[in-house]
């Protein structure tokens, strides 16, 4: 099953960010303005989670963490650490191909003010759960912020309380993936230098050591 199989672009499940999507798309006819499919190699064994696409870049461009801040640090690491063609992810006809890595988020709809309510990542948890189903043995999942960690867990029908968020950990999932969290490269989070390019850095040092490890 790829992911091609279970993601719904025409999914209306969640009727506020329904409503808002079409407000949005009154106000941005260009946008893509729907839910944001993921992105990257079907066959991956890392998956990075983020929380929802955001008002002028996934919503915008139809890709996850494309044309907006989010999207620098986490692009550029992908670079660096071989899962990407190109440093930069502006729009879909940019050519950026990425290799044993694929991108997505726990909402799949944009929520006003980029703040997803409980019942909304509850109803979209099936599509994540269903995600992480298609990946190999011994993946890793890449949890960007504390909602994206918590909705991993969901999908694997454990207690939040299974594993506490915290940056740079490591927690040994059911099925033998591995969860590694990271603060969310948000716009917030690297102006306030709670997170560097550093810091993330060293997160994908961590994952590509994991991934090595059970090659």
């Amino acid at each position: 099953m790829t992911y091609s199989s279970y993601f719904k672009q025409d999914c209306r499940a969640c009727p506020r960010l329904s409503e808002f999507l079409g407000e949005v798309r009154a106000k941005y006819p260009d946008y893509h303005a729907l839910p944001v499919a993921p992105f990257g190699d079907p066959e991956a064994r890392l998956l990075v989670v983020g929380l929802a696409p955001g008002m002028h870049g996934a919503n915008a461009t139809g890709r996850p963490f494309t044309g907006d801040y989010a999207g620098l640090l986490l692009y550029q690491a992908l670079y660096d650490f071989g899962y990407s063609n190109q440093l930069a992810s502006t729009n879909l006809a940019d050519g950026l191909q990425l290799s044993n890595c694929r991108i997505t988020n726990a909402v799949k709809c944009l929520p006003p003010q980029n703040k997803p309510t409980g019942d909304e990542i509850k109803q979209c948890n099936p599509y994540l759960t269903a995600e992480i189903k298609t990946l190999p043995k011994h993946s890793v999942i890449l949890a960007l912020g504390n909602i994206a960690h918590q909705a991993v867990l969901r999908a694997y029908g454990l207690k939040s309380s299974a594993a506490k968020f915290a940056h740079h950990v490591s927690f040994q999932l059911p099925d033998g993936n591995t969860l590694v969290s990271s603060y969310h490269c948000s716009r917030y989070n690297v102006q306030t230098k709670r997170l560097s390019m550093e810091m993330l850095a060293a997160v994908f040092v961590t994952i590509q050591n994991l991934l090595a490890a059970r090659d």
